[in-house]
């Protein structure tokens, strides 16, 4: 049977060197050689029509360098948080790649697709309490603003490194490449929050040079599984709203609750586009 021509497209990536190409570009991402940087940030910035209005520093030539460009901060007010009470927020701008319920252990990635929960979290333990709850996937795409805030108030306790693949995440590939969120590099941060348990995923993606927190700072990459328990540090509050990671070169958040604890806005589905700060859930 011939072979698709999405199909065809995503095969290359198994094939190229995903760490290597990924380390290269982060490279010259956090080059502040002027010629580099700016040739870098403007041909980005063009390509992908990037709107600087909402940025806090609008001129591109002012960033030290490309990675300062892609993780830069808004203007204050720019995303203005929805306060209903209850409200579970949009965590970044982008879209909606899948949402919806967890049945039993599947989370839905796309047409064709699920993955475990266990292999997301890197353990049957940790995936239990999410059994039969709700998931969203969010995809930040290279023109999108690039930090990921908190859904709902939450006290930090457990970040997990789980290494991986680097497949691109955009929704061809999430149709092609089987368990894709599961299988990537990614950033587990586990919280408590009124609402019970949360977990907030940052997946690592083709040419993402790095994930960083608020807490921890740049993850540093290797090939074990590295898990820190905060129950013993300084508590690590987060309000709603409030940033907890970035991608140096954007890829996706997941975001996971337990059971009958909250619903999904019916305006969001795959393809909706968000924008950080709004109303996509609402506690039960």
């Amino acid at each position: 049977m011939a072979l698709s021509r999405d199909r065809l497209l995503t095969l290359p990536q198994y094939l190229l060197p995903q760490h290597g190409l990924s380390r290269l570009v982060g490279g010259l991402a956090d080059s502040r050689t002027h010629w580099i940087k700016d040739t870098f940030i403007r041909k980005f910035a063009a390509r992908y029509e990037i709107d600087m209005n909402d940025a806090a520093e609008p001129d591109l030539g002012a960033y030290e360098n490309f990675n300062a460009f892609f993780t830069r901060a808004l203007k204050p007010g720019a995303r203005p948080l929805d306060n209903t009470p209850g409200s579970i927020l949009c965590p970044a701008d982008g879209a909606i790649s899948q949402l919806g319920p967890i049945s039993q252990d599947q989370v839905f990635q796309a047409k064709g697709h699920s993955y475990s929960l266990s292999d997301l979290l890197a353990s049957e333990a940790d995936a239990a309490p999410y059994v039969g709850g709700q998931f969203a996937t969010v995809y930040l795409s290279p023109r999108d603003y690039h930090r990921v805030h908190m859904p709902f108030a939450g006290r930090l306790t457990k970040s997990v490194y789980i290494p991986g693949d680097l497949f691109s995440v955009n929704t061809r590939t999430a149709e092609q490449v089987p368990n894709l969120f599961a299988r990537n590099e990614r950033l587990v941060a586990h919280f408590d929050t009124a609402l019970g348990p949360m977990v907030v995923v940052l997946v690592g993606a083709m040419i993402v040079a790095s994930i960083e927190t608020v807490w921890g700072g740049i993850e540093a990459i290797g090939r074990d599984i590295r898990s820190t328990d905060y129950a013993g540090k300084a508590p690590v509050e987060l309000a709603a709203g409030a940033e907890m990671g970035r991608f140096r070169l954007g890829s996706t958040a997941i975001v996971l609750f337990g059971p009958d604890v909250m619903s999904w806005d019916a305006a969001y589905q795959a393809g909706t586009p968000t924008r950080m700060g709004t109303r996509f859930g609402q506690s039960r």
